[in-house]
């Protein structure tokens, strides 16, 4: 017997028909509902990945900083105050006089910034870690003995040049303070950048590098003022333009 023949077949076909349409409905729907949760997820995660102040200290204008990308900017600082220390140094050697002012504010920028200030981070929030951990004990021992040496040097150089009088001899203890500070922090600061900056990743969780970074600029402003790099920075520059250190063009081999 035919069961679509007759009214009855004809109630049966229309009642799939219908469960069908119903069927296809949901599924769409639920397809749609998951796109839609999909595309939500996504947009979430893009206004996280963009919120500012997520990887490191949060500097004005926006500019998100690191701990690691603080301290070697800084170190760029220092190493154009050594080219500075060096190019006096070499000058004096070579028979001119000692430019006691360039001199003088050099060796104020490298306690000031330097030791008062760069000097002391790493001492407090980095050597401290390490030590703690047991981790690259004997770099970090020696990285603070260059420390401390280096503040006897620049305490030598600070009181000789504030001096009414400088004479002979103090001027070639000067420069002779000068080449030595050159030679002890120019691998110094490279052991840092290659050594111990990396391996605090390895140290300290996601989370508290990138606190780190925020607690830097904190004590940056605390000590300075907003912009305390940047007015350290300009007064190098200025420096420089005084010596005839700062044109890049003049450091470019002739070949």
């Amino acid at each position: 017997m035919n069961d679509s023949a007759g009214p009855a077949g004809a109630d049966r076909r229309q009642f799939i028909t219908q469960s069908g349409l119903l069927l296809g409905a949901a599924v769409v729907g639920s397809s749609l509902s998951l796109l839609g949760c999909a595309d939500n997820a996504g947009q979430t995660a893009g206004a996280a990945a963009q919120e500012p102040g997520k990887a490191g200290g949060e500097k004005e204008g926006g500019e998100d900083v690191s701990a690691n990308e603080d301290l070697m900017r800084e170190h760029g600082l220092l190493k154009r105050v050594l080219i500075m220390y060096d190019t006096m140094a070499d000058r004096v050697t070579g028979g001119q006089e000692l430019d006691r002012d360039v001199a003088a504010q050099s060796a104020g920028i490298i306690r000031e910034f330097v030791e008062d200030y760069h000097e002391r981070i790493e001492e407090q929030h980095l050597f401290a870690r390490f030590l703690k951990a047991g981790k690259m004990t004997e770099l970090v021992n020696t990285l603070q003995v260059q420390h401390d040496r280096g503040r006897i040097l620049t305490s030598r150089m600070l009181l000789a040049l504030k001096a009414p009088r400088l004479s002979k001899a103090d001027q070639q203890q000067v420069v002779a303070d000068m080449r030595q500070f050159y030679r002890m922090y120019t691998p110094h600061e490279a052991r840092e950048d290659t050594e111990l900056y990396p391996a605090l990743h390895q140290l300290v969780s996601r989370h508290e590098y990138d606190s780190m970074g925020e607690e830097f600029e904190k004590i940056e402003h605390q000590k300075f003022g907003q912009g305390g790099f940047e007015l350290y920075l300009s007064k190098v520059t200025d420096l420089e333009k005084k010596l005839g250190t700062w044109d890049l063009n003049q450091y470019t081999p002739i070949i």
